[in-house]
């Protein structure tokens, strides 16, 4: 099966069809669940032993696919044991650690050193399809220990290819990818976005079954205007329109979080500002955004918080650990 992606004004075009909200699942053919909220750290953060807040696990979502046996981690974090052992509880693995891919969005500490744990330290797993750009892939060729995974055959590197079309960008790995399928209709591509590429490009990552659902995770990205700005007819609103819902950074709330640092040198789009961004948008296009990927400092880690009551009350999500929505009922 062969798909084509027909215009850069969504990398999946026209697959990605509006279909119905995420419902709670009850017996539900594909799941998404959230096995971690955090930024990279988590919380508490090293250092911060004192902190009685939430706990936050780092950010990483489960996709379970009931129909065909198959379940997908995006992003394997420092905690990727305990986040695993949550999978397992929900779905589990048929066999071995019954992980038929991970989906990496970019080499900073939260999002791949759990692939370590596939090692042979740890669970000698074989063969375990991961999901990468280019520069993600060479980046795990070329340097230990992520080479030695390679090398042992811990796991297999499964190099997504850049879109052959002309687009008025600067550079080869600012593309959005072509999409791969994983097992029968489910799908996976990239969208590129800016944020600090000292090791790997920084991707969301689009995860569709035509006629079913989409999905964005975009736990990362510096500011949405530059993003827009790259690429004629990306937005965040064109996104939610194309999805069902979409899981994007929320690491700080606003520009007075960090008292003594200059916020302006820590660019990720605030809460508060993708708020105002969105809020003339109809109910069912807010409610489709979910908060991901939030700092230890950021006053939605409580959901008792004022911050998280006004998030809910102009009609948008915190997404939580734990939390699990059913991209597909099944026939």
């Amino acid at each position: 099966m062969t798909l084509k992606l027909p215009s850069l004004t969504f990398a999946m075009g026209a697959v990605l069809a509006g279909n119905a909200p995420m419902e709670e699942p009850s017996s539900c053919s594909i799941e998404l669940v959230v096995l971690g909220a955090g930024q990279d750290a988590g919380a508490p953060q090293v250092g911060n032993s004192g902190d009685t807040g939430p706990r936050l696990l780092p950010s990483s979502l489960g996709l379970i696919d009931r129909e065909h046996g198959k379940r997908y981690l995006l992003d394997a974090t420092p905690a990727i044991t305990e986040q695993l052992a949550m999978l397992d509880a929900i779905e589990a693995p048929q066999e071995g650690l019954g992980i038929d891919g991970v989906i990496l969005t970019h080499a900073h500490i939260g999002h791949y050193l759990g692939l370590a744990y596939f090692g042979r330290e740890a669970a000698g797993a074989r063969d375990i399809p991961v999901y990468t750009m280019p520069r993600m892939a060479e980046f795990l060729r070329q340097n230990g220990p992520w080479s030695q995974l390679v090398e042992l055959g811990n796991i297999n590197i499964n190099q997504l290819r850049y879109l052959e079309q002309d687009f008025p960008i600067e550079r080869d790995d600012w593309k959005p990818s072509e999409p791969i399928f994983l097992h029968g209709g489910l799908a996976a591509g990239t969208m590129p976005v800016p944020h600090r590429d000292e090791y790997s490009e920084t991707v969301g990552w689009v995860l569709f079954d035509p006629g079913k659902f989409s999905v964005l995770y975009l736990p990362d990205i510096d500011n949405w205007d530059e993003w827009e700005a790259r690429f004629e007819g990306y937005s965040l609103e064109t996104v939610l329109s194309k999805t069902e819902a979409v899981f994007i950074d929320a690491t700080f709330w606003d520009d007075d979080e960090l008292p003594g640092r200059d916020m302006s040198e820590i660019p990720h789009p605030r809460v508060t500002a993708t708020m105002d961004r969105l809020q003339h948008l109809p109910d069912e296009e807010r409610a489709k955004v979910h908060f991901i990927h939030y700092n230890h400092t950021n006053p939605i880690r409580d959901p008792n918080s004022a911050q998280s009551r006004e998030v809910a009350e102009r009609g948008f999500n915190v997404a939580r650990r734990g939390d699990r929505h059913c991209l597909y009922q099944g026939s």
